[in-house]
């Protein structure tokens, strides 16, 4: 498993990263720690967690699972978004963040942070509030480097500006994949412009670019997209099936699978530092750490691109 710096900080991360979102959710404690065994066996070092997931379970499993390993991984997690039914428990704000980070460090059974990060914008906070009060997370070293997730390419200009003489946001987590391609228009070029590193998340389509599912046929029980009702049965629409099929037969030219060619793709791209996909078996953490070893060139992104626009 290769390595990539993280925008233009000092922190290096696996192109592969395991989002933990199913931690607590989808898979208990057990199952969780031969999860996460097996993606430090299969060289992944980027773990990816937030204050909400598996309700606060996640932070808690994760934590627990990392044991002596912790010093060997880069853990992230995110805060900002409501935890349960408490108005009072998310968002930007100097309050929520000192105590969010107090909670988070607990769970996680760690005195620091690898990258902290800002899981949605917050509309009610001033932006330099919730900057300095994470400026002083980083001075404490309780937090070694900040991120922020869902924001707009505007949003990250602005933080950037703001952020002039403290701690700049080094990363940017969006949704991104071969099938939601809307950050290209601003949010990537952000990045570059501003030296973040980019780290998309649902990088299979919630499961489209996996393989798994066939067009005429009911999604395979258990499945992601099964369990969403009309929202699952809108995503396999024939327009996407339409992309999805011209995908499978580019890959299978070249001896890959379309689950290969969605993480190559998104590698391909030079902002890109690691992509964020969750597992929760051994054989979904080998099969997503593999696609590491298919790098396309240039060219092919291109054509890639081309395909299905």
């Amino acid at each position: 498993m290769k390595l990539r710096r993280l925008g233009a900080s000092g922190l290096k991360v696996s192109e592969v990263g395991l989002g933990c979102n199913n931690f607590g959710m989808r898979i208990d404690e057990k199952a969780t720690d031969t999860v996460v065994g097996a993606a430090i066996d299969a060289g992944i070092t980027l773990f990816d967690t937030a204050d909400i997931y598996g309700g606060t379970k996640s932070e808690a499993f994760l934590g627990k699972a990392l044991g002596k390993r912790r010093g060997d991984i880069v853990l992230a997690t995110k805060f900002g978004m409501k935890i349960g039914d408490d108005e009072r428990r998310k968002g930007g704000s100097r309050r929520w963040i000192l105590r969010a980070v107090e909670d988070s460090l607990t769970r996680l059974k760690t005195d620091w942070i690898d990258l902290y990060q800002m899981h949605s914008p917050d509309p009610d906070t001033p932006i330099d509030e919730t900057l300095r009060a994470l400026d002083d997370l980083v001075t404490q070293g309780k937090v070694r480097y900040l991120g922020n997730s869902n924001f707009s390419g505007w949003q990250i200009a602005d933080a950037d500006w703001t952020a002039a003489g403290a701690t700049r946001f080094v990363s940017a987590q969006n949704q991104y994949s071969l099938l939601e391609r809307r950050v290209e228009h601003e949010v990537l070029p952000a990045c570059e412009h501003f030296g973040l590193g980019f780290l998309p998340f649902f990088p299979l389509g919630s499961g489209l670019l996996s393989g798994k599912y066939k067009r005429g046929e009911k999604p395979p029980e258990g499945a992601r997209l099964a369990a969403w009702g009309s929202r699952g049965a809108a995503a396999l629409s024939d327009k996407n099936f339409d992309k999805v099929e011209k995908l499978e037969a580019w890959a299978n030219e070249r001896d890959h699978t379309i689950l290969d060619l969605a993480f190559a793709w998104l590698l391909g791209h030079d902002v890109v530092s690691s992509v964020i996909a969750g597992a929760t078996s051994v054989e979904q953490i080998n099969a997503n750490a593999a696609t590491a070893d298919w790098a396309l060139t240039a060219e092919e992104v291109d054509e890639v691109s081309a395909l299905i626009s």
